[in-house]
């Protein structure tokens, strides 16, 4: 390795690979910003929204902003005709990351982003308002249709995305609670700095590639199990459990055997995830709502164990799994949501590494053999 040079961390862990005005993560303080503000503030406060509104365009809106964004959003749900016959063409069996990923490419076939100008965008910021208002409808109509055999209509009239996304779901407007929760929860998702999706995102803008490509694939990053679907094995886990005392003997027996227990610990912080007491909070007051005595409890057993014998915390997705389930909504869904939240991430990514761009193109260190000869293929 030549002098001076010094090689990253496993995964570039630690590694600053750029400059960001959008979070900070596992600073001092609240542990989690958007632009400046305290997640937890945010959450207690805003609608989802304002915070898309606050991450995509550098402010918190006004009265008037905000309703003028929120009516030029409800204008957006509906899907082309073309759209809808793909995702009547994705199977029942189907990975809903799949359908996500294929639902914005085709999106991004039939509404092309204005890329013209090379390194110019005009109307990037209405494609991504684009995406905010329809990713919704294209889930639960893929959702709807492949397991329901319905046509769901897509332009519902519901004042947030998030009632949006359950009205479809649901075939029914949501109640204030359920409303509640879904901003809270889209909000502790929106954005959380150099992430494996948002970096994916950024590493595709920085070709000048168009937003739809962007956005596609840091929907594939996501897909991992090792960065998205940490709700969704949590609540494979914490269903199979019948209370309190079955989980912390399941969980002894998990830890025994050494298996990967999803929803605990985070690559960043240190201590304590601060998304994590926000979510448990509304998922205890929904377990309350539908008079459940199982897995919340069961959950909170969970959190318990794994502190006691890990030191291990409980992160964002571990109480999204019982808060999501109180509300209806399918486990194959979970992170479908955090899409839909996390789009508003991806794209201020984007419009930051477009407004300053140079190619991302690491260096590597060559670990293979030193230069040899071809042998003629005869003596080989």
């Amino acid at each position: 390795m030549a002098e001076g040079k010094k090689l990253a961390g496993a995964g570039l862990r630690g590694q600053v690979a750029g400059k960001t005005a959008l979070s900070t993560v596992g600073k001092s303080g609240s542990g989690l910003t958007y632009r400046g503000y305290d997640v937890k503030d945010l959450a207690e406060h805003c609608q989802f929204e304002e915070v898309a509104y606050l991450i995509l365009k550098g402010e918190l809106p006004t009265q008037a902003q905000l309703d003028e964004y929120k009516a030029k959003l409800k204008t957006l749900r509906g899907l082309p005709q073309a759209l809808k016959e793909v995702l009547e063409r994705i199977p029942k069996d189907a990975h809903p990351m799949d359908v996500m990923r294929t639902g914005c490419s085709m999106l991004g076939n039939l509404e092309q982003e204005d890329t013209s100008v090379l390194g110019v965008f005009p109307n990037q910021e209405d494609c991504v308002d684009r995406m905010l208002a329809c990713f919704p409808s294209i889930i639960c109509y893929w959702y709807r249709f492949s397991h329901d055999g319905v046509r769901v209509e897509e332009n519902t009239d519901d004042d947030s995305i998030g009632a949006h996304f359950l009205h479809m779901l649901r075939d029914e407007a949501p109640s204030e609670l359920h409303e509640r929760v879904m901003n809270v929860s889209l909000i502790l998702y929106a954005e959380h700095e150099f992430n494996a999706s948002t970096f994916t995102a950024r590493v595709c803008a920085s070709t000048l590639s168009d937003i739809h490509s962007c956005v596609a694939g840091a929907i594939g990053s996501l897909r991992g199990p090792l960065h998205g679907g940490a709700n969704e094995a949590a609540m494979d886990m914490i269903e199979k459990f019948k209370d309190a005392d079955d989980a912390e003997q399941g969980m002894m027996g998990m830890l025994e055997r050494k298996e990967k227990i999803m929803g605990f610990g985070h690559a960043i912080y240190s201590e304590s995830d601060p998304r994590n007491a926000i979510i448990k909070g509304w998922s205890e007051k929904l377990a309350a709502d539908v008079g459940d005595t199982v897995l919340y409890p069961v959950s909170v057993r969970c959190e318990e164990v794994m502190w006691r014998e890990k030191k291990l915390f409980c992160n964002a997705d571990f109480f999204h799994a019982s808060a999501y389930h109180f509300m209806g909504i399918p486990t194959k869904l979970f992170t479908p949501i955090f899409v839909m939240s996390r789009l508003t991430g991806w794209a201020g990514h984007v419009f930051e590494q477009r407004a300053d761009n140079r190619i991302i193109r690491p260096s590597a260190e060559y670990t293979g053999p030193e230069i040899r000869k071809v042998t003629p293929i005869a003596q080989r």
